[in-house]
């Protein structure tokens, strides 16, 4: 008897066939592997699976509880979802990539140690990776190296803090480790917060996201942040710090997302502003608190993967995805307004909607906490999603002046997958028990109260009626809002200017000096040691040059090399202000 079938593997090894496999063949296959990942799932037991040795560390390749289970229950429905919304692609590669992504991050969700979340990791950054590459166009490779750029940054720290903490833990379990803080603790927390995009390490998910394909994007605004979450509340429950980058998070998104004349990039933002509850929550740090974040965690998947669908499918048609360029689709795309406005309404926190069961716990928990000023950023967060993604972004993209764009309903099964997020995204909301009893610990909260029900129609309704009278002040401009990737982006290109002048001038002086006084001084005298030590340091720099140099050009033309380079001076940085941090706390 098999006791356990880890889910990961079902899409990693299953990504193989996929190239192989043609037409209807390919489609059942391409559903048949997410609906065997969820009887996985849901067949398993709690437990520990794969115990070994590596290295001399013990090693746990699954660790199954009811947190693992809840995030890979949604992740495999999820795959599910974006499976069927892809299924006309004929190119094989997006659905391997795919495969890979949702399989790197089902195995981040299981895994019992630092190594094994670490492989699972990286692979999960470039498998997505290419969802973006695959768009094609200088506008999506540029944004797809910049990804890299910043997930390569984040592995190097992760990476190092797994190898610090393991010396000063002498384990590589993966477990809480808010209470005992070091300096491998602290860059495990920013390799996490860099994937949970929290500012100002947040600007890779809306310079990437948009970019990406139609399909691509769907997947990653499902797993990339949400994987984040279930490390933080893995490893830092209750951490004080998460308690305000969430709510900062909250309101960062909304207020950018005002600027935006980009769909999808307006989408985006709002994901960073919905990560920002789960952060709290996992802050916070108590039993509903964590349950809030982890039940908004679900519902987020599936709403916001809903709300990227129909900007999809109006791009699929239409071609275009600016708010100026659109409007007056209604009339040729009925299905999509009404399926995305079910999306809406859930992340708007509509009553008999998901959004409604999930978010208010978690703001309910930081009124229990006497959390005052968590509470209110929280609320006006949410008054803020509902102006722009249920009311601003449907409105000038559906409802709008009418640009006499040529459209119509997308393909039937990008509209069936719509469908099925629509149908839980409701169900959900009316029918919050199911959720609830997956959560991680036994739920005392009850959404459907007059009073809260009350206080959000109020909100809701006081939202609209500002829409109303204050929508001329809403319309989207064609501008560039410059974000924190400005400084990546300009830094790649400070590095070059750094290896190639000062680096240069450098070695060229160094070898000089080398050639014309050193050298002629000990010549013919007894210190041949010093000679060969000093022969040794002038040929390392000259060969450190050279190879900068050499490699210059080829480096302006496959950014990969800006980015290794970047990521660790990148990574110096941050062990140095960590250990300045370290010295101050202390």
């Amino acid at each position: 008897m098999i006791d356990f079938v880890h889910p990961a593997l079902l899409f990693i090894l299953g990504a193989v066939p996929i190239p192989f496999l043609k037409g209807s063949v390919r489609k059942a296959y391409l559903v048949l592997v997410p609906a065997l990942a969820i009887v996985a799932v849901l067949a398993m037991e709690p437990g520990n699976y794969g115990a070994g040795r590596f290295i001399g560390q013990e090693i746990l390749l699954a660790k199954v509880d009811k947190l693992s289970i809840v995030f890979a229950t949604v992740f495999s429905v999820m795959a599910l979802i974006g499976m069927v919304y892809a299924l006309h692609l004929t190119r094989a590669g997006q659905h391997v990539a795919a495969f890979v992504y949702v399989g790197s991050a089902l195995g981040v969700v299981f895994a019992g140690d630092y190594l094994t979340l670490y492989l699972f990791w990286e692979s999960m950054a470039f498998a997505s990776a290419y969802l973006v590459f695959a768009q094609g166009g200088k506008r999506a490779i540029g944004a797809a190296f910049r990804y890299l750029m910043v997930h390569i940054t984040g592995g190097v720290a992760l990476l190092g803090g797994i190898v610090l903490h393991g010396l000063a833990a002498s384990s590589l379990l993966f477990g809480p480790i808010a209470g005992a803080m070091d300096t491998g603790a602290y860059l495990i927390l920013v390799g996490f917060l860099l994937n949970a995009a929290v500012p100002p390490l947040n600007a890779w998910l809306t310079d990437a996201y948009p970019e990406a394909t139609v399909t691509g994007a769907v997947f990653m605004s499902a797993f990339t942040t949400k994987t984040a979450v279930y490390v933080l509340a893995r490893a830092f429950p209750g951490m004080e710090l998460l308690v305000w980058l969430g709510a900062a998070m909250a309101l960062y998104g909304v207020i950018y997302a005002v600027l935006e004349n980009d769909c999808r990039r307006l989408l985006a933002y709002h994901i960073v502003s919905q990560v920002g509850y789960m952060v709290a929550g996992i802050g916070i740090g108590t039993e509903m608190a964590v349950n809030g974040a982890t039940s908004h965690a679900f519902a987020h998947i599936l709403y916001k993967a809903l709300l990227f669908m129909g900007a999809g499918a109006v791009i699929e048609v239409t071609g275009r995805r600016k708010l100026t360029e659109l409007g007056g689709l209604y009339k040729a795309m009925p299905l999509t307004v009404a399926l995305y406005m079910v999306g809406a309404f859930a992340i708007s926190a509509f009553p008999f909607f998901s959004g409604f069961v999930t978010k208010s716990m978690v703001i309910a928990a930081a009124g229990q906490d006497h959390r005052a000023l968590v509470v209110l950023a929280l609320t006006m967060a949410s008054s803020g999603t509902f102006l722009h993604t249920g009311l601003k972004l449907p409105y000038y993209m559906f409802f709008g002046p009418d640009r006499k764009l040529e459209a119509r309903e997308p393909p039937r099964n990008m509209l069936v997958a719509m469908g099925i997020a629509a149908v839980l995204c409701i169900a959900i909301g009316v029918f919050p028990g199911p959720l609830y009893a997956l959560l991680p610990y036994p739920v005392v909260f009850e959404p459907y109260t007059g009073a809260h029900v009350a206080e959000s129609l109020g909100l809701l309704m006081f939202t609209a009626l500002g829409f109303v009278l204050f929508l001329r002040a809403l319309d989207p401009e064609n501008t560039i809002s410059i974000d924190t990737d400005w400084f990546y982006r300009k830094g790649a290109r400070a590095f070059l200017w750094l290896a190639e002048k000062p680096l240069a001038r450098y070695e060229k002086a160094v070898s000089n000096v080398s050639d014309t006084v050193a050298l002629p001084l000990l010549h013919g005298t007894a210190h041949a040691g010093l000679r060969a030590d000093l022969n040794g340091v002038d040929a390392a720099v000259n060969g450190l040059a050279r190879a900068i140099l050499v490699g210059g050009g080829a480096l302006r033309r496959l950014q990969t090399g800006v980015v290794t380079h970047y990521a660790l001076a990148m990574i110096a940085g941050v062990i140095a202000a960590i250990a300045v941090f370290t010295v101050v706390w202390q």
